[in-house]
């Protein structure tokens, strides 16, 4: 029998050929495009223009992805965890989920309207109702992701700040915990953010301004609770931080511009 002694630069001939062919295998197989779908209130939502400065902060968030992925912002003003559903904004959302795809579920602002039957939601339905969202998004082989509210700004007498959002949150945190969901603290976070501000300073990322300042408000207006375009965006940023923070496979396609 004759031997074939291949010589070392063969070899490495050889070894090079399969590196190519292994790289252009893995580079044909890209990620498949998924959508993130945002299921929330007005502090989330995409808003008119005869309402501008006023931003939701769901608005920035296709900035720091990558083309790989789509928002799809689903947020509506005024609507809580009970109404969304009445209202068929969450069909909405199943008839187009896929699997692969996310929705951040964010309520807690309207919930708490004891005065508003169609969208009151005590904090033992909240929590229920947060259950919903998680079984039905996991039902598509998607993934839920549990967010809670983002923070008034309140100050009282002493200029110490203050939280209204009572049990909510709570229930926001219990809910992620017990259904084993990534949670992204916006409560927590937009706290920081209005303390490190100040009671004066935080006006800036809010919709507050003196009359004849915007366009939309010539007498001007002192909205706590919604956001102006730059406190949007701050707040965006604080999600894509306890994104990049969390377990979600989502960090690997955002993109380093915050």
């Amino acid at each position: 029998m004759i031997q074939i002694k291949h010589s070392t630069s063969f070899q490495k001939t050889i070894y090079f050929v399969a590196l190519i062919l292994l790289t252009g295998l893995f580079s044909c197989k890209q990620r498949e495009p998924y959508t993130i779908y945002l299921a929330g209130d007005s502090t989330m939502a995409e808003k008119k223009e005869d309402k501008r400065p006023e931003t939701g902060w769901g608005e920035h968030l296709q900035e720091f992805f990558s083309a790989n992925v789509t928002v799809a912002n689903h947020a509506q003003n005024g609507r809580s965890s009970k109404s969304f559903v009445s209202e068929g904004r969450w069909d909405s959302i199943m008839s187009l989920l896929k699997s692969g795809d996310y929705v951040f579920i964010e309520f807690g602002h309207n919930d708490q309207k004891i005065k508003s039957e169609e969208r009151y939601s005590s904090p033992e339905d909240f929590y229920t109702n947060l259950c919903r969202y998680v079984d039905d998004t996991r039902s598509k082989k998607a993934t839920p992701v549990l967010l809670t509210p983002i923070m008034r700004r309140r100050f009282d007498e002493n200029g110490q700040f203050y939280d209204t959002h009572a049990e909510y949150p709570e229930m926001t945190r219990k809910a992620a915990a017990d259904k084993k969901v990534v949670l992204l603290d916006m409560h927590q976070l937009t706290k920081e953010l209005i303390e490190n501000y100040g009671e004066i300073k935080s006006k800036e990322l809010f919709l507050i301004a003196d009359s004849a300042v915007w366009t939309n408000y010539p007498d001007g207006i002192d909205d706590n609770t919604h956001l102006n375009n730059m406190g949007a965006k701050k707040i965006a940023k604080l999600a894509v931080r306890a994104i990049e923070e969390s377990d979600l496979a989502i960090k690997n396609d955002l993109i380093t511009q915050h």
